[in-house]
């Protein structure tokens, strides 16, 4: 129900998806009027009688409308009737009703939005927070990186992934006392193995793909993503509009076609589209309010692909691993200079 375009958009989506993955099945939760003439054998509409709005505060949406699609959707991943949430609504109220029925892990103070960025490598970054958590402490950092692993362990093979704290510089002396305080956590964490810690990154590296992932709070994450969407659509966008300049444009377009259209693909935001809400005890999936149908079948494919490879176990294990050293952070001795 969610979203700048709501059912229109999510059921074409879903039907795609569906037939897609013969082997998934899809609660669709909202108001059965908007969602009754989508019939399949592998859906089953879910009732609720309330919306969460984009202008709703989190207030609203936690304590007055307690039979929303949203929380509806999220009471069924507690009760065991679905292996992930996925919404295109309010994030605050997403990330509030969330926390409030899932709760956090053990050892998590807070969750954390992720999501990955492409990059010159032809591989994508995951990034976070996105914007759950603006102010972050040090042992903050430490948890989004820990999540983060556990993330990327699922959407690729291979090597432990390198992760990057996001700085000002890559000199350990630079940044703010937070950041340095997260810097000295995570070589410790790295020197334990319980994480493949790169050092110190730029934002420029978030598109050079020097990293897996890049950890950062909240507020700097979000205008990051939503910097980079802009990047990416006025690139595009001048792409488009120079191929029908003129006939010389025209002919050139023709030849390069195959990797002028290779680099609209990988620069197509809606690919990447789906961020997970780690630290959770279940799987709750963000997917961008102005998504089309592709975008969102995009977010439904990230919120399958984590149930099926066991993402919230690997969250579980790599947070319990780590927990002598989360435990030492939280425990440490607060250093004012």
């Amino acid at each position: 129900m969610g979203g700048d375009h709501g059912p229109r958009v999510t059921l074409a989506a879903c039907r795609q998806f569906l037939d897609n993955h013969p082997d998934a099945r899809l609660l669709l939760v909202g108001q059965p009027e908007a969602l009754g003439a989508f019939a399949h054998e592998r859906a089953t509409v879910v009732a609720a009688s309330e919306v969460v709005g984009m202008d709703d505060t989190v207030e609203v949406a936690l304590r007055k409308k307690k039979d929303s699609s949203m929380r509806v959707a999220i009471q069924q991943v507690k009760d065991g009737a679905a292996a992930a949430a996925l919404s295109a609504g309010n994030t605050g109220a997403l990330m509030a009703i969330a926390r409030y029925l899932l709760k956090t892990l053990d050892g998590i103070d807070r969750p954390a939005i992720a999501t990955q960025m492409p990059n010159d490598k032809g591989r994508a970054t995951t990034v976070l927070d996105l914007g759950a958590n603006v102010d972050c402490s040090a042992e903050h950092l430490l948890q989004f990186a820990v999540m983060g692993s556990a993330l990327v362990s699922v959407l690729q093979e291979g090597s432990p992934a390198a992760v990057g704290l996001l700085n000002i510089g890559e000199e350990v002396i630079k940044g703010n006392e937070v950041i340095k305080k997260a810097g000295e956590l995570l070589r410790t964490a790295a020197n334990s193995g319980d994480l493949n810690f790169y050092g110190n990154v730029e934002g420029n590296d978030i598109f050079k793909g020097t990293v897996d992932i890049v950890v950062c709070d909240g507020f700097v994450g979000n205008v990051a993503l939503k910097a980079s969407e802009g990047v990416a659509s006025m690139v595009v966008g001048g792409l488009k509009q120079e191929f029908k300049r003129n006939i010389f444009t025209k002919l050139a377009a023709i030849i390069a076609y195959p990797v002028l259209s290779a680099l609209m693909k990988r620069m197509d935001y809606r690919r990447y589209n789906g961020a997970a809400l780690l630290g959770l005890r279940g799987l709750v999936f963000k997917s961008h309010g102005s998504a089309d149908a592709l975008a969102f079948e995009q977010a439904l494919n990230r919120a399958y692909d984590a149930a099926r490879n066991n993402l919230l176990d690997r969250v579980r294990s790599r947070i319990a691993h780590a927990a002598p050293l989360l435990a030492a952070a939280e425990s440490a001795p607060a250093v004012s200079s």
